[in-house]
């Protein structure tokens, strides 16, 4: 039997007369009896469905171990945001009450809600709260492996990136692990293992093996002709994927690891404009994709592209799975990477003790530890801050004062949080520990003093490179490896590139990755949204589009390779006019 627990907390927002009158058009009513399966675990492509009388129960977790996550009554709609993704149902719902619910295709919902943005903002609102619900609460996939593996933590970085739901299972110290691993008759060695939802099994699967498992856009080897492929699918990447396709422009997203970028680690954006309490990097980014999704993007999720060459006058990107893209123009937005200490032993604790990101999969991995965050950004800053509600106590290393490189509203933040220790001019010089860390050495800078800080973890913010090593010399750069654009880029004699355009014409960038840009999210989406109008002219420059940008561009099929050009009325059969 399952574990009643309810939880008022779990988003069930109720359907008025009108919604429910709207959505009977499209779909189906149907009785039900009590324990029928509405939705299941595992299960892609599931219907939308509202109950009318009776009700309903969400469950997650395996037969004679399930927990009651949600209850839903009349007016009440079951699901969440995988049922828009598309990805695998990451909890099951049963009827527990006799009576009647309505069933809508997903593709009917989705005619209904383009004309109704107030359900869609409900629905909407609703499934990203059960999404970050079923997160916290470590549902979905169960990851087994030991903290020393670095596949491991491969497999849980990805996961949590993604904001797949799932719960580590840890080979060391957790009995479930144990009796998980003899039931399926699986050697220790032999792990790290993903059950899926579904129930199936994957031995230390590669991120897209598990990308195709839950339902992520994997990429498939395929050619494709668009008008905008986007490498990067942070900020920048996002913005101009969400105003390329509402555009009309075929826009293909790719990615080498999850959408967001960096932005995605932080836990907490505050001064991001419209949501005055702060929103995580995270959601920001998932609402990106379903708005850009919405609009007939698509997005290619692990994706690595490995060149770009000029072919019969398009750009054709090389990604890493033998497949290409085809494009017309391509927008560079793949950001940086954050550095790493240059300390004795750092590679040695690497894969177990350090972290680039401050999210509840790090937070929870460390809690009620002293943990160390070097940096002196608004990323340390923020990390600082999250793990705080964790950590015994949160060690806070910069080279310099707060003052020169953190937002004020930050620092006064930190300085009232009494478990944030704040050291300044101070500089890691040794780590201590036999298979984990277990403390610091550190140096102040101008008095040469060492001590000792304790540290479980370690969590490095302290800049970034490029990631532009893909490109092997073929756009202009600064000599750090960022991308010069605008005038920066021009050759001798030619004067008057936009801000955004590379050395080469059709190719843009935009964010981190771009020489001289502001490391703020905020730049970075005004970027990607400009980078898409230039995308346009630059069409319209080379015949693509009518000159006086009434004539619709006329577009190849897509291959198997992306996942859906346009959506019906747009891209080749509605006419261009870039806002």
């Amino acid at each position: 039997m399952p574990t009643e627990t309810p939880n008022p907390d779990w988003a069930d927002p109720g359907l008025d007369e009108a919604h429910i009158e709207a959505l009977a058009g499209q779909g189906a009513r149907h009785r039900t009896q009590t324990g029928e399966v509405l939705i299941r675990q595992g299960e892609e492509h599931y219907d939308f469905v509202v109950v009318l009388s009776g009700k309903a129960v969400d469950v997650e977790g395996s037969d004679g171990d399930e927990r009651v996550i949600g209850v839903h009554g009349p007016g009440r709609f079951l699901g969440e945001l995988s049922l828009i993704t598309g990805q695998a149902a990451f909890c099951t719902s049963r009827v527990d009450e006799p009576g009647d619910v309505l069933r809508v295709p997903v593709d009917r919902l989705k005619a209904v809600i383009v004309q109704d943005s107030t359900l869609a903002d409900l629905i909407l609102k609703a499934y990203l709260t059960r999404r970050s619900l079923l997160i916290g609460r470590g549902a979905g996939l169960r990851i087994i492996g030991s903290r020393f593996s670095p596949d491991n933590r491969r497999l849980r970085e990805f996961a949590a990136r993604n904001r797949i739901p799932h719960h580590w299972l840890d080979l060391e110290q957790d009995q479930e692990a144990e009796a998980l691993l003899r039931g399926l008759q699986v050697r220790p060695e032999d792990t790290p293992m993903v059950i899926c939802p579904s129930g199936q099994v994957l031995r230390n699967p590669s991120n897209a093996q598990l990308a195709r498992a839950v339902g992520l856009p994997a990429p498939r080897p395929g050619v494709t002709v668009c008008d905008l492929a986007v490498v990067g699918a942070g900020p920048a990447g996002l913005a101009a994927a969400v105003y390329g396709a509402s555009e009309g422009l075929v826009t293909v997203t790719l990615d080498e690891f999850a959408t967001g970028g960096q932005a995605a680690r932080s836990s907490r954006i505050e001064n991001y404009p419209g949501f005055p309490a702060g929103i995580s990097g995270g959601e920001l980014a998932e609402r990106a994709v379903v708005q850009a999704e919405k609009f007939g993007a698509a997005f290619n999720v692990p994706a690595r592209a490995c060149g770009l060459e000029e072919r019969d006058g398009n750009y054709v990107i090389a990604l890493d799975n033998g497949g290409e893209v085809t494009t017309r123009t391509v927008l560079i937005a793949t950001g940086a990477q954050y550095r790493k200490l240059d300390v004795p032993r750092f590679e040695e604790f690497e894969a177990s003790s350090v972290y680039y990101a401050a999210t509840l999969s790090e937070a929870l991995f460390c809690h009620d530890d002293p943990v160390a965050v070097v940096g002196g950004g608004n990323s340390a800053g923020q990390a600082a801050l999250f793990l705080s509600r964790y950590a015994r106590v949160v060690h806070l290393l910069a080279r310099r004062d707060l003052g020169e490189t953190m937002s004020r509203y930050l620092i006064d933040r930190i300085e009232t949080t009494p478990s944030v220790q704040v050291h300044l001019r101070t500089e890691v010089r040794e780590l201590l520990g036999d298979d984990t860390l277990e403390g610091l050495v550190v140096q102040d800078v101008g008095a040469g003093q060492r001590r000792e800080l304790p540290a479980r973890a370690l969590f490095v913010f302290i800049g970034a490179a490029p990631c532009t090593g893909w490109l092997a010399g073929r756009l202009v750069t600064d000599r750090d490896g960022f991308i010069l654009t605008g005038p920066d880029s021009d050759e001798p004699g030619r004067q008057g590139r936009p801000l955004l355009q590379t050395s080469l014409p059709g190719v843009f960038a935009a964010g981190d990755v771009r020489s001289g840009s502001i490391k703020r999210v905020t730049s970075a989406v005004g970027e990607g949204a400009a980078a898409v109008q230039l995308a346009w002219k630059h069409l319209q420059s080379i015949g693509r589009a009518a000159d006086d940008g009434t004539a619709a561009l006329t577009h190849a099929s897509p291959a198997a390779g992306v996942s859906s050009a346009a959506p019906a009325g747009r891209g080749g059969s509605r006419p261009v006019h870039p806002r």
